[in-house]
């Protein structure tokens, strides 16, 4: 009887016990894990120790259950913020990612990330008061997407930077600085590089899809973004891709994922993988039997959070002895980490982040911003005859297109909501006078014959003093294999033309009209081959997918009260039979750097309402062994302007293997009229360096060219009105020696 009685006396203690730890509440400082007195690693390997293996697995994925009985909160690891705080309620609505590769601009880059994940942790606060811990309301930020725009067919291109490495690389790091705060010792956010690596459609296959490449592509073109943002932005997590990369699932590639990013690159954040990503181990790609070997495959490798439920099948991975407990608390300990950089386990009264003011959410200061950098975005492409800036008052204005009134085409993908967008409609009727006749008909259904063969339209738009033809894409067509629901192709394009109908539309209000100038603005995130349209029209602008003050900067642009400074962040083909096919993974034709026939429009092209001249470029060592090139840049035209200068070499084997150019520097610059100031850039040895066959990076011998100007060196771009570069020749190797 004593033995029972002493039996039943440890039970209840022990059930006491366990009623009582799960009372306790988050933060109780009896848990050691919130003893911020304790080092983090220590904090974080108790917190591990307290947890069953039940426990643990369950923390692995993007849905994270709350453990009460340690005071661990429910979470969602899954959040998205690439261009503003997306699919979480009201936030300000910034230009798509494509906009801000057209900037040029790493101060705006940073500004604009800064202020989105201010919005990002008031929202949190506010969100955590409320007890929402749902999918969208975390600071996990699978954010920004720093993939290269190969082919402009890919419709998630959009989300990109755009073709180009090294501009993708600028931009990206200072979104990441920006997004993660400067505290020595909280983030703001988290930010994600993704998708590591060699993703960039087709969408149809991705799940399936082997993207083969050579170790010169590879180490050139496909890895050093990704190498900045951990390097030099210490970017907190990375995301794997969906697809293979020669013959690897990037999300259990020790190539990948071990050996470059952990042992090359010295990462040390978390990684993540794409959303059902594991799943596609095995039931796609066919490289594991069942979802535990593709698991263990994935962990062994140094993937740490499964997107998706497929890390269930880690216990029975344990009991297979296809991986150890070791191995799942490494990767826990590399969650917990950024959970404990996040102030998720410290008190927020020592956590500064915690204390942003829900004021900032959709602030006129950031609406500003949204604006600014949907004014330095918008590219000019043609402007005959200066006719624009257009008058304010003029006497009839017609404005048409499937795209003028359409909230759709402000958004892009992944995407916030706001109270208050502008429509590009909107943005011109503000700038008119209110004597101006101003009509609007939305004249051409966006990708097919009008079915009324009635034609209230054409006549009245060519009669107008001007018509503007707003044009173009939007996100149902272009965008993610699941959100781009009028795509025939998953969200890839298969001609990068504008539609027939449109291109149809528009000639015939040219061929009706009289000579009065016609106007085209066209949307979407994909380089949109215009050949035609640019023949007929007097002024083409690219506007993107321009956010929720979309509207005013395309008014502003067009009447003046703005000038267009946005550079083409990617090549426009003439035509999609320029192109390599789409499945072909080699730069071979691809991109500014490799492609051989002559563009529509050249990467880096944009026109100004005035005119710049470059002079007196000088080259010569500088400080820290860098190279220092000097030009004067001269604004010779009427109008106060910016200018994106742009720096470009070539090797001594460029179109030999090496690329024929290769951005290596650029600045934006505030020039007033008439006057001149000098730009300098500065170069380290590796700006020069070539990637070889083996993909090692070397100097090469002889001289290299070297050019500075307002867009890419050559004959398309001066005879599209481009300023005339300045070029000269330099042993390189020489003056680093």
């Amino acid at each position: 009887m004593k033995t029972k009685a002493i039996a039943l006396l440890v039970l209840f203690h022990f059930f006491h016990a366990g009623l009582m730890a799960q009372e306790k509440k988050p933060n109780d400082t009896s848990f050691e894990w919130y003893d911020m007195s304790l080092p983090m690693e220590d904090r974080i390997d108790a917190l591990i120790s307290a947890m069953t293996v039940d426990e643990k697995i369950s923390q692995l994925m993007n849905a994270n259950a709350p453990i009460p009985r340690l005071g661990v909160k429910e979470y969602d690891w899954w959040n998205e913020c690439l261009h503003g705080v997306a699919r979480n309620g009201r936030a300000t609505v910034f230009p798509q990612a494509i906009a801000l590769g057209a900037t040029f601009d790493t101060k705006l880059a940073f500004q604009v990330a800064t202020a989105i994940s201010d919005e990002a942790r008031a929202k949190f606060n506010i969100a955590q008061k409320m007890g929402n811990y749902h999918r969208y309301a975390g600071l996990t930020f699978w954010t920004p997407n720093v993939n290269i725009f190969r082919d402009p067919r890919w419709g998630r291109g959009q989300e990109t930077y755009g073709e180009d490495p090294f501009l993708t690389s600028r931009i990206g790091v200072a979104f990441v600085e920006g997004l993660q705060g400067n505290n020595p010792k909280y983030l703001k956010a988290a930010a994600c590089a993704k998708h590591f690596a060699v993703h960039s459609g087709p969408e149809a296959l991705r799940h399936q899809f082997d993207a083969v490449v050579s170790s010169k592509d590879l180490w050139e073109t496909y890895l050093p973004a990704f190498e900045a943002l951990v390097k030099e932005a210490k970017v907190e997590a990375v995301m794997g891709a969906y697809n293979r990369t020669d013959g690897q699932a990037c999300c259990a590639s020790p190539f990948l994922l071990q050996d470059i990013l952990t042992k090359q690159w010295g990462f040390k954040g978390h990684i993540v993988s794409d959303c059902g990503a594991i799943q596609d181990i095995w039931k796609d790609h066919h490289l594991a039997k069942t979802p535990a070997e593709a698991s263990s495959m994935a962990i062994k490798a140094g993937l740490d959070l499964n997107c998706g439920r497929t890390f269930e099948s880690l216990k029975k991975a344990l009991d297979e002895k296809l991986v150890t407990e070791k191995d799942i608390d490494k990767a826990l300990r590399d969650l917990l980490r950024t959970k404990f950089r996040l102030g998720f386990f410290d008190d927020n009264r020592d956590n500064p982040y915690a204390h942003i003011s829900p004021d900032v959410i959709g602030s006129n200061e950031h609406r500003k911003l949204a604006l600014e950098e949907a004014e330095k975005s918008i590219v000019l492409v043609k402007n005959k005859n200066h006719v624009l800036p257009l008058k304010k008052d003029l006497k009839s204005v017609f404005v048409t297109g499937p795209q003028a009134a359409n909230e759709e085409v402000l958004l892009g993908n992944y995407y916030g909501v706001n109270n208050n967008t502008v429509n590009i409609l909107d943005g011109i009727v503000s700038q008119l006078s209110l004597g101006t006749t101003i009509n609007y008909r939305y004249g051409q259904l966006p990708y097919r014959k009008n079915v009324n063969p009635i034609d209230y339209v054409t006549g009245g738009a060519a009669a107008a003093d001007v018509c503007i033809a707003v044009m173009g894409l939007n996100g149902l067509v272009e965008g993610e294999e699941g959100a781009a629901i009028a795509s025939e192709h998953k969200g890839d394009r298969k001609d990068i033309r504008l539609p027939q109908s449109q291109i149809d539309f528009l000639k015939k209000i040219k061929a009706q009209g009289k000579g009065n100038p016609l106007v085209v603005v066209i949307t979407g995130g994909s380089p949109i081959a215009i050949p035609e349209i640019y023949d007929i029209a007097d002024a083409v602008l690219y506007v993107w997918y321009p956010g929720e003050e979309g509207g005013t900067a395309v008014g502003n642009i067009l009447f003046g009260d703005a000038v267009p400074s946005g550079r083409l962040p990617f090549t426009v083909p003439k035509s999609v039979n320029d192109l390599p096919p789409y499945e072909d993974y080699s730069m071979k034709g691809r991109t500014y750097k490799y492609m051989e026939k002559e563009p529509l429009f050249p990467f880096g092209f944009g026109l100004s309402y005035s005119k710049f001249e470059y002079s007196k470029m000088n080259i010569g060592a500088g400080p820290d062994g860098k190279i220092t090139a000097n030009v004067t840049i001269s604004n010779t035209g009427k109008f106060d302007a910016e200018e994106v200068a742009q720096m470009y070499t070539s090797s001594p084997l460029a179109g030999k293997g090496d690329p024929f150019y290769s951005l290596v520097a650029f600045q934006r610059v505030s020039v007033p009229a008439g006057q001149s100031k000098v730009v300098q850039f500065e170069l380290p040895e590796k700006a020069f360096m070539e990637v070889n066959e083996a993909g090692k990076r070397v100097l090469r011998k002889g001289e290299y060219k070297l050019w500075i100007g307002g867009s890419l060196p050559g004959n398309r771009s001066t005879a599209l009105g481009a300023s005339k570069c300045q070029e000269t020749s330099v042993d390189v190797a020489k003056l680093f020696r």
